[in-house]
């Protein structure tokens, strides 16, 4: 088979052994799963299965979600004033990215880490709260699907789950009347197959107004010339996953997207390259009101930094740049405009923007819900949220996505931490 890429991501050849530390005493030390991945991603081969079972003792992060809720320092969560957070639903390992029905089941996806996810395989779980407490007891988290290959994205429409794994699109159908009895188990139909490259591979997925299933295939890689017209875009298709087509271009993995509710115009993350140094390029906020639109990877980066490998080939001034620079690094992922009534008026209509964190910049930086401000359709500015995940040089916990709930509170993934919080606006 070829050659195996861990699809890590990072901005600097520095790395001070720091370490993620999730509450419980547990810790995983990044600098070894660089090292080990790296390796492994050298392999042209797979491993045989005692290396794989060191690997696993080796690289495996600490099962997230095992710690107490409890035990989570959410004192530690530095929120705007008359705003408070707790936990809605915790046991959720690897939890990622959201999709709330209209009959308020929330479906969550799961990025397990490559070794993990290769031997066992990602969940994904519906979680309901029935009794209207703000929190998800046990008895109302279930799993919908599991052994899947990095069920990361999850959609809804009329009446059916969809799950991006790397390789395919899976289609649940009647799955909130399953959910009733879960007699059985529930056999999805293939809606349409995707490469299987890791790197970039894992998807976010979601409806647009338009009826059609919006589906990222990000680069294979940090940078380099797409080997396939259906690298680094965002594509879309039809429910049944006939009329494949590409709606954007040069995006090299984007993990977020939402559509402005007052212009239907699409908005998403990118992630940008790495190993240009801990400054830069920034993260990227884009907006692609039409289709047919070119953001520049792998020419342009960050709208004017020109790549120093492919950027002699194609003038920055020919693509479009972002609505907002980002910080670098910063992982930015699930995005939302918030639809809510909850908050007070400066939120509403805006963006929030789950800020994963940086992972091998000397000094990190994000792990954090960044809210930016819209001003007649563009972006005029961001604001730090929700933050505290980070402590020092050291993380507890990783925003992955943000999802508003039924009550226009807003919810978010931490991956690391294994939970869902719930942020709310306290009464007046």
């Amino acid at each position: 088979m070829g050659k195996l890429n861990s699809g890590i991501r990072g901005s600097s050849g520095r790395n001070s052994g720091r370490e993620l530390t999730v509450p419980g005493g547990r810790v995983q030390s990044i600098f070894s799963i660089q090292v080990l991945l790296a390796t492994l991603s050298t392999l042209s081969t797979l491993p045989t299965l005692p290396t794989l079972a060191i690997l696993i003792v080796l690289t495996a992060p600490p099962a997230a979600g095992a710690s107490d809720a409890a035990d989570l320092p959410l004192e530690k969560i530095v929120l705007p004033l008359g705003f408070s957070i707790q936990v809605f639903a915790e046991d959720l390992p690897y939890a990622r990215s959201m999709t709330l029905s209209p009959e308020g089941t929330l479906f969550v996806g799961t990025r397990p880490p490559f070794v993990r996810d290769f031997i066992q395989g990602g969940k994904v779980y519906a979680i309901r709260d029935l009794n209207g407490n703000g929190r998800a007891e046990p008895a109302e988290i279930f799993v919908v699907a599991e052994g899947l290959n990095t069920p990361n994205g999850v959609a809804f429409q009329n009446g059916s789950l969809y799950v991006a794994e790397i390789d395919r699109i899976l289609r649940y159908d009647l799955v909130e009347s399953w959910l009733s009895d879960r007699s059985g188990s529930m056999v999805p139909a293939v809606v349409r197959v995707f490469p299987s490259d890791r790197s970039h591979g894992w998807k976010f997925i979601r409806f647009g107004p338009d009826g059609k299933l919006y589906v990222p295939v990000g680069a294979p890689c940090n940078v380099c010339l797409p080997p396939g017209e259906i690298y680094a875009t965002i594509a879309r298709m039809n429910p049944d996953g006939s009329d494949l087509e590409i709606f954007a271009r040069g995006v090299r993995n984007t993990v977020g997207f939402d559509w402005d509710p007052s212009t239907g115009h699409l908005w998403f993350t990118d992630n940008g390259r790495d190993w240009l140094g801990d400054d830069t390029p920034p993260d990227e906020l884009n907006l692609a009101p039409e289709k047919g639109m070119h953001f520049g990877f792998p020419y342009c980066h960050g709208g004017n930094i020109s790549d120093p490998e492919f950027g002699g080939q194609r003038d920055c001034g020919q693509f479009v740049p972002p609505a907002l620079a980002l910080g670098p690094h910063v992982a930015a992922l699930g995005m939302r405009f918030y639809s809510g009534t909850m908050f007070p008026s400066p939120y509403r209509g805006q963006i929030f923007i789950a800020e994963h964190g940086s992972w091998n910049r000397e000094h990190p930086i994000g792990y954090r819900v960044v809210a930016v401000k819209l001003e007649n359709g563009t972006a005029a500015g961001q604001e730090i949220f929700a933050r505290g995940w980070l402590q020092g040089e050291s993380a507890w916990g990783r925003p992955v996505d943000v999802e508003v709930w039924t009550d226009g509170s807003l919810l978010v993934s931490d991956g690391l931490a294994g939970v869902i919080y719930r942020i709310s606006r306290d009464p007046e």
